[in-house]
């Protein structure tokens, strides 16, 4: 063991040999046993310059670097996973891992990754720059601010609506339906999708690509009919819900 750490220490070869990515994870589970957490962390670095897409090494780096006081470079793995893992169309790992990265850095929009999971979840979607778009409404007064939802996402509106602590009304409008979802200080307590309310009606609505969405504040709090620990878990958890119910409908 000590010749192997003694190896270590030795500059990196260009040339990396057969078997880099289990030598690198046996390396780095190596330098953990001897209390050297940063040596582990540099020798999967190492290593992930030539694996970039190993799902294996990232795992390990996200472990290494949440376990030792490093959160946001083990946020920025999980962003780098989530991607990998919508690539193989593993949702609920992907789910798991933009969930991981917000709570491990709250200032990391996540807004692109729930975008690319309900694109590669319904591959249609791509062709909505083809197709005739909601002329956008009027604009009312006490309206905060609006948009174009093949533009502006609606999980970017609501980022925007959450960092900002508003209390008002989202609005959402396509050709098929509209809905809307209530704020709180920027926590999300309420939704109404036609004759959905509540959960069922947010899980409608996280659906709504194309068409307008608007923002209206209020002066008053609106009683609540959501609790979700975060309005990241509660996208989250929809579109999850929504997965199941469209895999359920296939069997």
């Amino acid at each position: 063991m000590i010749g192997r750490v003694q190896r270590d220490e030795m500059p990196v070869q260009d040339k990396e040999p057969v078997g880099e990515i289990e030598t690198a994870l046996l390396d780095a589970d190596l330098f953990l046993k001897y209390g050297a957490p940063e040596r582990a962390l540099k020798r999967l670095k190492t290593a992930l310059e030539r694996s970039p897409r190993s799902i294996t090494l990232r795992e390990k780096m996200r472990e290494v670097a949440a376990s030792h006081k490093h959160p946001e470079e083990a946020a920025r793995h999980c962003l780098a996973l989530a991607s990998l893992y919508i690539e193989r169309d593993n949702f609920d790992a992907a789910h798991d891992r933009l969930l991981e990265a917000k709570q491990l850095d709250s200032r990391i929009s996540i807004a692109s990754g729930l975008e690319a999971i309900r694109r590669a979840r319904h591959p249609e979607l791509a062709s909505d720059a083809s197709t005739p778009k909601t002329k956008p409404a009027a604009r009312k007064d006490g309206i905060a601010f609006s948009g174009d939802l093949s533009v502006i996402g609606v999980f970017d509106a609501i980022q925007a609506i959450e960092n900002s602590k508003q209390t008002g009304t989202l609005s959402l409008k396509n050709n098929t339906q509209t809905g809307t979802v209530l704020f709180n200080d920027g926590q999300i307590v309420g939704a109404e999708c036609g004759r959905l309310v509540a959960y069922d009606a947010f899980r409608q609505l996280v659906e709504i690509t194309g068409g307008t969405f608007d923002f209206e504040k209020s002066i008053s709090a609106f009683p609540i009919t959501i609790e979700a620990p975060s309005n990241t878990n509660l996208i989250l958890d929809s579109l999850r819900q929504v997965d199941e119910e469209s895999s359920s409908s296939e069997l």
